[in-house]
């Protein structure tokens, strides 16, 4: 057993470079900066490249450019850093860029704490773009998640030429843990859909009965038209609306259609219980205490942790609701994933609970909501 003492974003950082992350650019801001310095320290020596931009929006820019060009790219930001990246996810979407994106959230709005954690980018990071097109967003709950899920991260924004969130917190990132390196598992590397040998490439056409265009890098022997324009299947600017219905239909059923593949949640029933705690992130960590103090007072309570946000694991909600009297919705903001599962699951009966003034969740709240709410 070889132990190891890493806090999230150190883990973000050795699960990149793990997934084959070779190019990351940020600039620093509490509390995701520490994922920049371990990102010079681990990408130099494996040929990769780490940049400091002289803001976020050159930062993303540069990840943009590097993903073009054929890099696995990261960055990593907090809240303040998404507005100023909003711009250029809304390029990546709509050019179908493949890009890992962290956002290690704070107290907002604008600057709010620094040093405090909250989960309140959650709708920001699905609405975040012009045009409103789909997103895939990953929440880990602790370090060994954020080593995990920003390889998925990666291996999905390859598969899917998009953009990908890891939704990480203050409390995960910068909160050390031990953890059993041998344990920590190592992916596949993920592969961008090649095209065909032996016919003209048009970097927006997609195979018959596939809804992800296949990926050539730019700067190679065959000419790769991009932009970030509307534009059909040859990549140049079109305004007629039968095209563009294609392409942006087209892109919104990528992500949609692959929501149950890309559903990654724990659930954890308890027999006997008539009541679904749903928690994600850090929050979830209480929540685990409070359900073993519930079951230790003959109280059993199921809990269901969403480590997909987005597309909404929506079959996993209501599978693990079924034959559930209350559901509780356990956030650590003022209520906004809650009403995607007031949506899920339309006609039940959901409370919330939700806090955001700095502090963590306690187990003793979440058990008494339970028992009292």
């Amino acid at each position: 057993m070889a132990m190891v003492w890493l806090d999230g974003n150190e883990a973000v950082a050795r699960g990149a470079v793990a997934a084959g992350c070779r190019f990351f650019a940020g600039y620093p801001i509490t509390p995701a900066t520490s994922i920049l310095n371990h990102m010079l320290a681990l990408l130099p020596p494996r040929g990769g490249i780490c940049l400091q931009g002289e803001d976020e929006i050159a930062s993303i820019g540069f990840c943009i450019g590097a993903s073009m060009a054929g890099l696995r790219a990261l960055t990593a930001t907090s809240g303040p850093g998404i507005s100023l990246y909003s711009e250029q996810i809304s390029f990546a979407v709509g050019s179908e860029i493949p890009l890992v994106i962290v956002d290690v959230q704070r107290l907002g709005p604008s600057t709010g704490s620094a040093t405090r954690g909250a989960d309140g980018d959650v709708q920001f990071l699905q609405w975040g773009n012009s045009g409103g097109l789909p997103v895939v967003v990953y929440a880990p709950v602790d370090a060994a998640d954020c080593f995990r899920l920003v390889q998925v991260a990666f291996r999905t924004a390859d598969r899917l030429r998009t953009p990908v969130f890891l939704a990480s917190n203050k409390e995960i990132a910068l909160t050390r843990e031990s953890l059993d390196e041998e344990r920590l598992p190592l992916l596949p590397p993920g592969e961008r859909p090649a095209p065909a040998a032996g016919r003209p490439y048009l970097p927006f056409e997609t195979p018959a009965g596939a809804r992800v265009p296949p990926f050539l890098p730019i700067g190679g022997e065959t000419l790769v038209r991009q932009t970030s324009s509307t534009h059909g299947a040859d990549g140049y600017i079109t305004t007629d609306p039968a095209e563009i219905t294609r392409m942006l239909r087209r892109m919104q059923a990528k992500i949609e259609e692959a929501a149950e593949e890309l559903a990654i949640v724990d659930h954890r029933p308890a027999p006997g219980a008539d009541t679904l705690l749903i928690t994600y992130g850090v929050t979830s960590r209480a929540a685990f205490a409070a359900c073993r103090a519930l079951g230790r007072q003959g109280k059993p309570v199921s809990h269901l942790v969403l480590k997909t946000l987005w597309p909404v694991p929506a079959a996993a909600i209501r599978r693990a609701a079924e034959g559930m009297r209350r559901i509780l919705v356990v956030e650590m903001n003022l209520g906004q994933y809650v009403r995607e599962i007031e949506r899920v699951l339309p006609g039940r009966t959901v409370a919330f609970l939700g806090q955001m003034d700095g502090r963590l969740i306690a187990p003793e709240t979440i058990l008494e909501a339970v028992l009292h709410g």
